[in-house]
């Protein structure tokens, strides 16, 4: 599947492991939580990067004493009415302090792109290449936005609270 990440279809250097697959050595690695989990120790000494596959039916605080060692964290999203991974990336992002790279797998939607970005994802594994485009023209439809999000957008509240808007009258 495509990686978009900024907009752009870049080269996906994380290979993805089965949870009894053997670890390639110097390649980056993208491992289920249970596998992470119970071979965690042992991974602190791996000389590549190791990134997890969280599941949205588990609590995301449980990563917490794990941040340090992990260099990418993607985030599930099974069918496109389940918002729960929108919850964990916010979680991860401002509860958490995670300003790794955070990754949108499984069911992800155009008409969901900004929505995604909003909520602290940089990268998205898309369904098609033709999705990058999409993503750039959905991340760029709306400059003006209601509601804070982990985004460096200011919410229009804090737009006219803290300075005027080029081009709008108050």
């Amino acid at each position: 599947m495509p990686l978009i990440e900024k907009g752009q279809i870049v080269e996906d250097v994380f290979v993805r492991v089965a949870d009894d697959g053997p670890l390639p050595d110097g390649v980056p690695v993208l491992l289920g939580i249970d596998r992470f989990l119970k071979e965690a120790a042992a991974l602190k000494g791996r000389q590549a990067p190791v990134g997890i596959i969280w599941p949205n039916n588990r609590p995301i605080a449980e990563i917490e004493p794990y941040l340090g060692q992990i260099a990418l964290i993607a985030l599930n999203f099974p069918s496109f009415r389940d918002g729960r991974a929108y919850s964990q990336a916010r979680l991860l992002r401002e509860r958490l302090g995670w300003h790794g790279p955070l990754r949108a797998i499984g069911n992800a939607l155009r008409d969901q792109f900004l929505l995604m970005e909003r909520s602290g994802f940089d990268q998205i594994e898309a369904v098609k290449a033709a999705d990058a485009e999409a993503f750039d023209e959905a991340t760029h439809r709306y400059t003006v936005f209601y509601q804070p999000a982990t985004d460096a957008r200011p919410s229009l509240l804090r737009q006219r609270l803290g300075r005027a808007i080029p081009g709008v009258r108050s």
